[in-house]
């Protein structure tokens, strides 16, 4: 019988602070390494290990004698993480059409479970805001991953903190701007069913311009 592998204590604490930046009220704020150490059960030094690779991905800022500070997403980065979205999935949309490989009925899974989550509700909390951006993260993701480009599916995949960050942020508009995405979610959907790249990739657009215009005017 194969041994089960654990996560060592680094891993644990990189998992635990992952997520904890993912909440945009951390900005600018100091990560405390004994608070992080308590709540994941290891000591410090994994800990100050997890934090130098949050430091190398340009998520926390070492500062001496004071410690790790999260990093703000300023508006021009924003703006930028936007438009290196919108890049990939492009790409992914035409790689998956042309290899006919559309990712429609995965889509239109992930949308339901959105939708079951928002389902009656006039306000989120934050942990469901924090589970519907969740899900629209694995929308996304699972867009890039039907290109059948591993790399591209990694180089993706390690926005999640920011993506994540930046969609909580978009949601505190309120309950109108998830409706909102649901319906711009149906329409990259209906093109990929479709088969139409032209639409699906404007749908792309749009989504993410709206998005990124939601976040930065506050409506």
């Amino acid at each position: 019988m194969p041994s089960v592998v654990l996560p060592s204590g680094r891993d644990r604490a990189l998992g635990h602070l992952r997520s904890l930046l993912t909440d945009p009220a951390v900005e600018g704020g100091f990560i405390n390494e004994q608070d992080v150490a308590d709540e994941v059960g290891v000591s410090r030094t994994p800990v100050r290990e997890a934090l130098l690779i949050l430091a190398s991905e340009g998520l926390v800022h070492l500062e001496p004698r004071r410690g790790a500070r999260v990093a703000a997403l300023t508006p021009r980065e924003t703006a930028e993480l936007m438009e290196m979205r919108g890049l990939i999935e492009r790409f992914a949309v035409q790689r998956a059409l042309f290899q006919r490989v559309s990712p429609h009925e995965t889509l239109a899974e992930i949308m339901r479970r959105q939708e079951a989550v928002t389902d009656g509700l006039d306000r989120l909390t934050f942990e469901q805001a924090r589970e519907c951006i969740e899900l629209d993260r694995r929308f996304h993701q699972a867009l890039v991953d039907a290109a059948g480009n591993s790399l591209l599916s990694r180089s993706y995949a390690a926005l999640r903190e920011r993506q994540v960050r930046v969609g909580i942020s978009a949601l505190g508009i309120g309950p109108s701007r998830w409706n909102a995405v649901t319906h711009e979610h149906g329409a990259i959907v209906d093109a990929l069913r479709a088969g139409d790249q032209a639409a699906a990739e404007k749908a792309i657009d749009d989504h993410l311009s709206i998005t990124l215009r939601t976040i930065l005017t506050g409506s």
